[in-house]
């Protein structure tokens, strides 16, 4: 504005001296005035250059602010504040093309005092703006009042427009949106050389406009990727907690319906024989359930999307399969009278594939539980059955042994001898198998009760004793006196000391030692058998609770044995609350050890 009076205030005065000399006037006024219009020229010039550099010095420094921010909205504003630096204008609009719908939006509205105009100051002339996209051209118009281009148009006519400057911005040969600016209190404020420097500007603008769009756009194109993997974890994490394929299917469908906004959806399953499908979680509708029937039959011949567009009154479905190693198991729709976005449809894609997962691993799980039942049933049985000849052939051997039936020598006794022994093996065995059996159940009952661990632990080494006094062991037990009661199960504590102390026992050379010590451990009681016997290879011990595993050694296999001991002893400890765990080298002996509570 300042730069504007100025200009004229000069050509003003050129314009007087011009006048005065075409009259009389002495030689030497005349020499007088024509050296002051010379040095007026000169003083334009001069005047001008500064001007010209002083504008290009503002643009340069604007000019370099602009890559300071991604944001669109800080980066619209600081164009916006330039351009009416640089124009001298009293306001400025910067207006952006949608490029989904091609409507003009108004992102940025400011004035010369550097503040954002209030929606219902955002009076601009349309036409020239509209015009300016057309065209791709730049408009300049010192007084739109009596310019015949817009003189008639009701914005200009309504808002006294008087002062118009409207430069494109483009990109990538692209018009993204225009910059206005206007006085509509004086006109001939704008002159070419203010649209020159304006189109100058606009380019760089427009580059700085184009990346905070990509950048936004990017943005959020990410946190919607982001909420979109957090919402999908969120529902493998409900998919997999209870390993149900209705569950899943009801999860999914639930999901998927939610969203995509759709109005309904339908999920279905194939059957084994992958010909018969089933409607999982469906609607209540037979109409449409013979509908959705004949989709996947399609489906089946052609295991890809299905889109079906509202007609007719009907709405529109857009249905998926569900493909596990590359066969199809099932499928989800989604119903909608409008349609689907392609955002949606691709999240109904991605949660069909973890639906598919979820399923296939439901039914595996299923399959496994069902092989489990049937494995503990027939456990159950077996040993049911083959407890009562045991029974009897104990029964009937220890009779003999006695002579009820007559007096024995000494061979027959080895042989009675020799028949005890495996029915006591076979006890044993029977008896883990059944525990097993009822852990893996979850039928297995503990009575849970405080006791002192040092009566248990008396109990347990006076049924070994004989076993110990055979191989002539040495046994240590340090418990102390003040060590509190555990909460346990007082029967099932004598069967794990009993296979720990057993199991020391067999892997023990004849003369070694056993020590057993116990001590409090953080609310716990925590009890160590410790053996100078053979020892576990690190190879064994990576296999040591494994049920049925039996190490190579000969050493090892020389003593009788199912496997079972250490895996009954590993779940009785678990189940009471308790850790277990070992350390040990091979040919220096094997640590063994357990915590139990002391409070329920």
């Amino acid at each position: 504005m300042k730069i504007n009076l100025q200009t004229d205030t000069l050509k003003e005065l050129q314009d007087a001296l011009d006048h005065l000399e075409k009259q009389t006037l002495p030689i030497q006024t005349r020499s007088a005035l024509h050296n002051a219009k010379k040095q007026l020229g000169q003083f334009a010039q001069s005047h001008q250059l500064e001007s010209d550099q002083g504008r290009l010095a503002a643009l340069y420094r604007v000019s370099q602010s602009l890559g300071a921010s991604l944001n669109l909205d800080e980066v619209l504003t600081q164009v916006m504040d330039a351009v009416i630096q640089l124009t001298g204008a009293e306001r400025g609009f910067i207006t952006l093309v949608n490029p989904e719908n091609d409507e003009l939006d108004i992102r940025a509205a400011r004035n010369i005092q550097q503040e954002t105009l209030e929606k219902g100051k955002l009076q601009t002339s349309r036409t020239v703006i509209q015009s300016v996209i057309d065209s791709g051209e730049g408009i300049i118009t010192t007084d739109a009042q009596d310019d015949p281009r817009f003189a008639q148009q009701n914005s200009v006519i309504f808002y006294a427009l008087r002062s118009i400057l409207c430069e494109p911005l483009r990109a990538r040969n692209r018009v993204i949106g225009v910059i206005y600016v206007d006085n509509r209190a004086q006109s001939g404020i704008f002159g070419p050389d203010d649209l020159d420097l304006l189109s100058t500007f606009a380019g760089q603008a427009a580059i700085a406009i184009e990346n905070a769009q990509l950048y936004t756009q990017t943005d959020q194109a990410l946190a919607a990727r982001v909420a979109e993997l957090e919402t999908l974890s969120h529902i493998d994490q409900q998919l997999n907690a209870r390993l149900d394929v209705e569950r899943v299917l009801e999860i999914a469908r639930h999901w998927a319906v939610k969203e995509s906004g759709a109005q309904s959806g339908w999920a279905a399953l194939c059957g084994d024989d992958s010909e018969t499908l089933s409607l999982i979680s469906a609607p209540h509708d037979e109409t449409g359930n013979t509908k959705n029937r004949e989709l996947l039959a399609t489906l089946r011949e052609n295991p890809a999307p299905i889109q079906i567009h509202p007609q007719d009154g009907q709405p529109a479905q857009f249905v998926v399969p569900l493909i596990h190693a590359g066969k199809i198991i099932g499928a989800l729709a989604i119903i909608h009278p409008q349609g689907f976005t392609h955002a949606s449809q691709e999240f109904i894609q991605r949660l069909a594939g973890r639906a598919a997962v979820a399923v296939e691993n439901a039914r595996l799980y299923q399959a496994v539980e069902y092989a489990n039942e049937a494995k503990s049933q027939f456990i159950s049985i077996v040993t049911h059955e083959l407890r009562i000849p045991l029974t009897s052939i104990k029964g009937y051997n220890d009779l003999v042994r006695q002579g009820v039936v007559g007096e024995i020598n000494e061979q027959q006794l080895n042989f009675l001898n020799v028949i005890s022994n495996n029915v006591e093996r076979m006890s044993t065995l029977i008896s883990d198998l059944s525990d097993i059996s009822r852990i893996e159940r979850g039928k297995i009952h503990l009575d849970f009760s405080h006791f002192e661990l040092r009566e248990r632990m008396a109990e347990t080494l006076t049924s070994l004793s004989h076993k110990l006094a055979e191989k002539r062991h040495k046994l240590h037990t340090h418990i102390p006196d003040d060590l509190p009661q555990v909460y346990a199960d007082p029967s099932r504590l004598i069967q794990i000391l009993t296979n720990l102390v057993s199991n020391a026992w067999k892997y023990t050379p004849e003369g070694g030692e056993i020590t057993i010590n116990a001590k409090a451990q953080d609310e716990r009681v925590r009890i160590e058998i410790q053996d100078t016997g053979l020892g576990i290879s690190e190879e064994d011990q990576a296999k040591l609770f494994t049920q049925f595993f039996r190490s190579e050694s000969p050493e090892v296999r020389e003593q009788i044995g199912w496997g079972l001991g250490l895996s009954v002893t590993q779940r009785l400890v678990e189940i009471m609350h308790g850790k277990i765990g070992f350390y040990s080298q091979l040919g220096s002996g094997s640590t063994f050890w357990f915590t139990l509570p002391t409070q329920a």
